[in-house]
């Protein structure tokens, strides 16, 4: 009976050793799966915190828009005619809206700044910069309100190069609302060459001479009043350019 005894409690022996190390086995599952989910939740919370950061310091969608106008410009076909108009779509969004429930007037500058480079990047001046080893900056910006674009209006921006000099390309920029075609508002720019000319651009680009047309009557008054306003400041800061390079370096 002893025997029997015996040779009988060994399967349950062996059973309960098998039940013990399953829950050793669940318990060490467990205990990784809840490590991992620590690790997660730790990442995650470090992301947010990096992306809070990010957005307190920087103007994040500012990139990513840049990013996104570098990506839709680089599918589409070339322009060839570096004097076309190029127009790009645009519509009024929630954060673009100020007090009043209109495009905010800072908004303006900015959908601007977008087209420009969506406008170089099409018509080969962008890659014509990166071979001459030339870049350009904002020497002058003058923009005229006429009529407020409302939350939701389409509107398409139109971007084209009046004329040159031997230092600055002088730019016109129109919002033209695509619900009845008026001029919402119209910027002239004068974006400075730097290391080199607009004239060594063209010949890159064109491979011939081209002829810059002729200043618009508007353009004219524009270039005197914004040269008379550097002389102006230079005088009052007691200031000589000396090097010619850039009457102004204010944006």
């Amino acid at each position: 009976m002893l025997v029997h005894h015996i040779r009988a409690g060994a399967p349950r022996t062996a059973e309960v050793e098998q039940s013990m190390l399953d829950e050793l086995q669940l318990r060490e599952e467990d205990q990784l799966e809840r490590s991992q989910a620590g690790e997660r939740e730790m990442l995650l919370c470090a992301l947010g915190g990096l992306l809070l950061l990010l957005f307190s310091c920087l103007d994040v969608w500012y990139f990513l828009r840049g990013v996104v106008v570098v990506v839709q410009a680089w599918f589409q076909p070339p322009v060839w005619d570096v004097l076309a108009e190029q127009s790009v779509p645009g519509r009024v969004l929630p954060h673009d809206l100020d007090y009043m429930g209109h495009m905010n007037n800072a908004r303006y500058l900015r959908e601007c700044d977008f087209a420009r480079f969506h406008h170089y990047m099409r018509n080969g001046i962008c890659k014509a910069l990166r071979t001459l080893g030339a870049t350009m900056v904002v020497g002058a910006s003058t923009i005229r309100y006429r009529r407020s674009l409302a939350f939701g209006e389409a509107f398409d921006l139109r971007t084209r190069i009046v004329a040159w000099d031997d230092k600055s390309f002088f730019v016109e920029q129109r919002f033209v609302s695509q619900g009845d075609g008026f001029i919402s508002a119209v910027m002239l720019c004068r974006q400075n060459v730097l290391r080199s000319n607009p004239e060594s651009i063209l010949q890159l680009l064109c491979k011939r001479k081209v002829e810059c047309p002729d200043y618009p009557e508007d353009l004219q008054h524009w270039i005197s009043f914004i040269s008379a306003s550097s002389q102006a400041l230079r005088a009052q800061s007691g200031l000589v350019d000396k090097t010619g390079a850039q009457e102004d370096k204010d944006k």
